[in-house]
């Protein structure tokens, strides 16, 4: 996983987002609960998008990339 300057970093970026967009704080654990199992983490990355798991799971209009959908 990363440094822990980089998750601040980015917990700073999602808290950016507005409420509208962001899921709320039970769905995104889930989220990050289910990604955390996935054979596609590496290093919070996912290698089927590309993305971190941390944004992608924070915003509602975002699923997961694998086929069929974990989330």
């Amino acid at each position: 996983m990363k440094g822990q300057d980089d998750y601040v970093d980015l917990d700073s970026f999602i808290a950016r987002f507005g409420d509208e967009l962001k899921v709320e704080g039970d769905k995104y654990e889930s989220r990050l609960a289910i990604c955390k199992e996935c054979e596609h983490l590496v290093s919070g990355t996912c290698l089927k998008c590309g993305c971190y798991v941390e944004l992608r799971a924070a915003l509602k209009k975002n699923h997961c990339p694998n086929t069929p959908k974990k989330w």
